[in-house]
């Protein structure tokens, strides 16, 4: 074998080696940023999710809060008939006792 091959061989392998060393270098680069996008694309919709969360709770607290203050309202509005209807009757019962009293 000529010298002019073996260095054309030796050349020729010296480039593979060199392209072989580009294409791993390329590829943990890409794998890399694959994974950055990764997590920025997984902080993001993190960040998505807690913001709707935080959207719902809102609007649960204000949804009970109106709840809370209507059922207030009912149970004041019964509450009045309640004691509209207790005083009435109060006033039957004191008759009544004052009857059988001066009945007696």
């Amino acid at each position: 074998m000529s010298i002019e091959a073996i260095k054309s061989i030796s050349d020729a392998e010296e480039a593979a080696r060199g392209a072989k060393l580009q294409a791993q270098q390329k590829a943990r680069e890409s794998v890399e940023e694959a994974e950055r996008a990764g997590k920025e694309s997984r902080a993001s919709m993190i960040a998505r999710a807690e913001s709707e969360i935080a959207e719902l709770k809102r609007k649960a607290d204000q949804k009970a809060e109106e709840m809370a203050v209507e059922l207030a309202s009912s149970t004041a509005n019964r509450q009045a008939t309640v004691r509209a209807r207790a005083e009435s009757r109060l006033d039957r019962a004191a008759q009544l006792i004052v009857e059988r009293i001066v009945n007696v």
